[in-house]
């Protein structure tokens, strides 16, 4: 099977999509090229990091950029990974598909810590079971 790549959107590139892409990369890095943007660049929230640490995930080096700090990147496939950013989506041409999956939102979740945290494993363990299910060698072949 020949490499793909694939891009992660989400509106501030602080958590959905940087779980996604941390996740794909542990999952399948020996199949696909990942990457991850916003419509509006931010900051790396500090429980992502702290929550796929707890899997031996270390996405320290991740940061929050837009579309056009990648430049011309054409990838195969784009998945928006919240509502607003499918509906501002930019126009990526050369891709094979685009696929829409919405993840609730962790970062508006819980008043204290404990419950901040506990969002964002559920979070992460929905985008990990995601990509699995759409992603793992059968389902691949399946998608496109």
């Amino acid at each position: 099977m020949d490499r793909k790549s694939i891009l992660f959107l989400c509106t501030h590139n602080s958590a959905r999509s940087q779980l996604a892409e941390a996740l794909m990369r542990n999952r399948f890095a020996d199949r696909f090229d990942v990457y991850s943007a916003g419509t509006e660049a931010t900051f790396v929230k500090p429980p992502v990091l702290t929550v796929l640490k707890e899997w031996d995930i270390d996405a320290s080096a991740q940061t929050s950029k837009t579309t056009n700090d990648l430049g011309g990147l054409v990838t195969d496939f784009v998945v928006t990974v919240c509502d607003d950013a499918r509906e501002n989506c930019p126009f990526y041409p050369g891709r094979e598909k685009t696929i829409h999956r919405s993840f609730a939102d962790p970062s508006n979740e819980g008043s204290t810590e404990e419950e901040r945290i506990a969002a964002f494993r559920r979070t992460r363990d929905e985008i990990d079971a995601w990509i699995i299910q759409t992603f793992g060698q059968d389902a691949f072949q399946d998608a496109i």
